[in-house]
C-alpha cells in the first residue's frame, strides 16, 4: 500500500477509538464504525445500501447510472452519519467496478467534490490481500484459500502461519456473470475455464476455504436453515464439501422468491445467489477444500490489520474483546484473572487452547450484573452465542454461553441452551457446567482483584476437592457459598475436604 489509514493515535495501544470506513463495492455500499479491543474490532455502526453500481460494466464499460446516484447518495449520508458521531475523517476505498469503469475516476471526483471523502481505488491482488488480512483479524495463524465475492469480481488470496500469500483476483462476480452468453451453460463454460486457470496461479489448496463476501453469507444462512442448525452466527460457521453441494442443489431447485423468503436476505442480494453457487460448486470441485468456513470478516477488518504492529497481532482476539469487556463493565475489573486462577486447578490437564476459552468465561462471569436477577443467567448465554466475539468455533462459543448460564443458574432446564446441545460431546457438557459452577462459588469469597483467600486442590483419581480457606476468608464462607461449594461437588462427583488456613 502507498499510505496507511491512521486508525491508531498510538500504533501499539490495545484499544481503539472509533474510526469509519466506508466500502464502496460492486454490489453494496456500507459504512462501518469499528471499537473495542485494537485486536478484535467490534462494530459499533454498521449500514448498507445495495447500489448495484457494477451492474452492465461488462456491457458498456461504464458504472450503473442509478447506482451511481444511489451510491453517491449513501456517501453522502455516511458522511453525515460519521460527522454526527464525531468521526472524521472517514477511510473510503473502492473495488472492483470503480476501478475497471471508463468513468470510475469521473466517480472518484465527484465523490470528492459532493462529500470531501478521498475514495481510494484499490486494485484486485490488494483486495484479495486485504480480505485475507481480515480473515487473519478472526482466525490468528489460519491456512487456507480466502475466496472474496463482491458484484462485479473475486479474488483469492492463500494465507500461512498469519502470513498472507499468493493474491489474484477474476471476473467471477455474479453481476458480471448475469451478462455472459449462453445462459447457465454458458456461465458453467466460463466459470469452468476462469477457476482452472485461478488454480493453476494459486497452486495446491487443500485446506480450509474462507468464504468472505455477501452471496457467500446467504448461501450459508440458506444451509443453516436447510439443515435446520441451532446457532445462527454467520462468522466461523463451517460447512463440509457434501452439505455445501446438498445446499447448492437445493438452491437450484428453489425460485428467488422462495430463497427470500426462506433466508430473509434483501431481493437485490437474493438475486445474484443462485449464480455465485454455480461459482462455489466450481471451487469445491477444483480445490477440493479440507472444509469450507464462513468469515464475517474482509476487507474493512483487513485495513486494520494492515496498521496493527506485529505485538497487537500476536494477542488473542477473543481474549482483548473479553478482556475490553470486563474492564467496561464488570463490577471488579481485573477479578477476572483472579478467578481464572482459582479455578484452574480443576482443569489443569486441559490444552492451552482450550484454557483460554476457560479464561474468557472469567473475563465475562460479571459483565451481565446489570440485568435482572431472574435474566442473567440468559443474558450471559444470548452475549456469549451472539456477540461479536472472534477467535472461537460455534461449539466453543455454545460452551463459553453454557458455563456462564451456569455462572447464574445451577440447572439449565427451561433455558435457551435447547438444540445447541448438540453441538457440545458429552464431556464438553459436563465440563461448562463444573465451570460455570466453580465461578458460581469463586465469585462469593472475595471482590478484590489482587486477593487470593482460597484455593481448590482437584484429585480426579480419587475424586476428592480440597477447599484451603485463609483466616480472612472464613466469614465469607457462609450459607449461601457453602450451598454453591456443594452443587460444585456434586457436579464433579466429589468429596469435600473444606481446610481453614491462616490469616492471608
Amino acid at each position: 500500500m502507498d499510505s496507511h489509514p491512521v486508525f491508531f493515535e498510538d500504533t501499539d495501544q490495545n484499544y481503539l477509538s472509533r474510526v469509519g470506513v466506508v466500502d464502496v463495492g460492486s454490489n453494496s455500499v456500507r459504512l462501518v464504525v469499528f471499537d473495542g479491543a485494537a485486536r478484535s474490532p467490534a462494530y459499533f455502526y454498521n449500514e448498507k445500501l445495495m447500489c448495484r453500481l457494477g451492474e452492465g460494466v461488462r456491457e458498456t464499460g461504464r458504472l450503473n447510472p442509478e447506482g451511481r446516484v444511489r451510491a453517491l447518495q449513501a456517501i453522502r449520508r455516511f458522511q453525515a452519519v460519521a460527522k454526527s458521531l464525531g468521526i472524521e475523517p472517514l477511510t473510503a476505498v473502492a473495488t472492483a467496478a470503480v476501478r475497471e469503469a471508463e468513468d470510475g475516476e469521473d466517480f472518484r471526483r465527484e465523490v470528492k467534490e459532493v462529500t470531501g471523502l478521498d475514495l481510494r481505488v484499490i486494485d484486485g491482488p490488494e483486495e484479495a490481500r486485504l480480505s485475507a488480512q481480515g480473515v487473519l483479524t478472526g482466525w490468528p495463524g489460519s491456512y487456507g484459500l480466502v475466496c472474496d465475492i463482491g458484484g462485479a469480481s473475486m479474488e483469492l488470496a492463500e494465507i500461512s502461519d498469519g502470513q498472507v500469500g499468493r493474491c489474484v483476483t477474476s471476473q467471477l462476480g455474479p453481476l458480471r456473470l448475469k451478462s455472459v452468453k449462453g445462459g447457465r451453460r454458458g456461465r458453467k463454460a466460463y466459470i469452468k475455464q476462469v477457476v482452472e486457470q485461478l488454480a493453476e496461479q494459486m497452486g495446491p489448496q487443500s485446506n480450509r476455504l474462507f468464504l468472505v463476501g455477501g452471496s457467500w453469507r446467504a448461501i450459508a444462512r440458506i444451509d443453516m436453515i436447510r439443515r435446520g442448525y441451532p446457532l445462527r452466527v454467520l462468522h466461523e460457521y463451517r460447512m463440509t464439501r457434501k452439505a455445501t453441494r446438498d445446499t447448492i442443489a437445493f438452491i437450484r431447485s428453489k425460485s428467488t422468491e422462495e430463497l427470500r423468503l426462506l433466508s430473509g436476505a434483501s431481493e437485490a442480494r437474493i438475486a445474484l445467489v443462485p449464480i455465485a453457487s454455480e461459482v462455489l460448486s466450481r471451487l469445491i470441485k477444483t480445490f477440493k477444500p479440507a472444509d469450507i468456513a464462513i468469515s464475517s470478516y474482509g476487507i474493512r477488518e483487513g485495513l486494520l490489520y494492515e496498521v496493527m504492529t506485529q505485538k497487537i497481532r500476536d494477542q488473542d482476539p477473543l481474549i482483548e474483546a473479553c478482556r475490553l469487556s470486563e474492564q467496561r463493565d464488570a463490577r471488579m475489573p481485573g477479578f477476572g484473572n483472579v478467578l481464572f486462577d482459582f479455578v484452574s486447578p480443576l482443569f489443569k490437564n486441559e490444552p492451552a487452547s482450550r484454557r483460554r476459552i476457560f479464561r474468557a468465561a472469567c473475563l465475562l462471569h460479571d459483565v451481565s450484573w446489570r440485568a435482572h436477577p431472574d435474566y442473567r443467567a440468559e443474558v450471559c448465554f444470548d452475549y456469549a452465542t451472539r456477540a461479536n466475539l472472534g477467535g472461537m468455533t460455534h461449539s466453543e462459543r455454545v460452551f463459553l454461553g453454557l458455563a456462564l448460564l451456569h455462572r447464574y443458574k445451577n440447572k439449565r432446564d427451561d433455558s435457551r441452551f435447547g438444540d445447541m446441545s448438540e453441538l457440545l460431546s458429552k464431556k464438553d457438557l459436563h465440563q461448562a457446567e463444573v465451570l460455570g459452577k466453580a465461578m458460581r462459588f469463586g465469585a462469593m469469597l472475595w471482590m478484590k482483584p489482587d486477593a487470593h483467600p482460597c484455593t481448590f486442590r482437584w484429585q480426579p483419581r480419587k475424586k476428592v476437592l480440597h477447599l484451603t480457606l485463609s483466616k480472612d476468608a472464613e466469614p465469607l464462607f457462609g450459607e449461601v457459598a457453602q450451598a454453591r461449594l456443594q452443587s460444585l461437588a456434586l457436579a464433579l462427583e466429589a468429596d469435600l475436604v473444606v481446610k481453614r488456613g491462616k490469616s492471608a
